[in-house]
């Protein structure tokens, strides 16, 4: 009952949502380094995806642990079952193509964006500056940042301990006293 009510809620709000991988140790076999080779970062990664309120006021949602190869969309689609079908989101353009997703206009090959469309891009960037700072607060954390030598086992618990210290330093986790 409670979850539904916080969804309700959350569907006022525009939500920002983006991605980032982090560094790992190389896999010992060989289809173990295959599923985690990000070719993007030519290196084995883990991506995490944080999608946060929109004036960076607190984090909603972290999916951790993801092997690195997989694209920022599709992360997107499969943790989006736990929203409302009705929630809107703002994203980069690694999120172009999801309707529930406002994205920055791209680009049109051998064409230019109007002053218009870069006004509103410089716009949409400044709206989700938020989610990028978050994540800068997250890296602060030399084991969040720095390639991961722990037992990848441990990752997304290391990564959710993190996010708490996090929402605990910007004021959105009130511990009882």
């Amino acid at each position: 009952m409670d979850y539904q009510i916080v969804q309700e809620i959350l569907t006022e709000y525009e939500l920002i949502v983006d991605s980032c991988e982090q560094a790992r140790e190389r896999p010992g076999e060989y289809k173990e380094q295959k599923k985690y080779y990000s070719g993007k970062k030519k290196n084995h990664t883990f991506k995490n995806q944080i999608i946060v309120l929109p004036d960076g006021e607190d984090i909603v949602d972290v999916i951790a642990g993801v092997p690195g190869p997989k694209s920022d969309i599709s992360l997107f689609r499969e943790g989006q079952k736990g929203f409302d079908s009705n929630q809107r989101f703002k994203g980069d353009k690694g999120y172009q193509g999801e309707p529930s997703v406002k994205t920055p206009t791209k680009k049109p090959k051998k064409g230019e964006l109007t002053q218009s469309q870069k006004d509103k891009n410089k716009q949409m960037a400044s709206d989700r500056i938020f989610v990028e700072h978050l994540i800068r607060l997250l890296k602060i954390f030399r084991v969040a940042s720095e390639r991961f030598r722990l037992n990848p086992q441990k990752y997304e618990q290391v990564i959710m301990t993190i996010c708490g210290f996090v929402r605990f330093r910007i004021g959105a986790l009130v511990l009882p006293m």
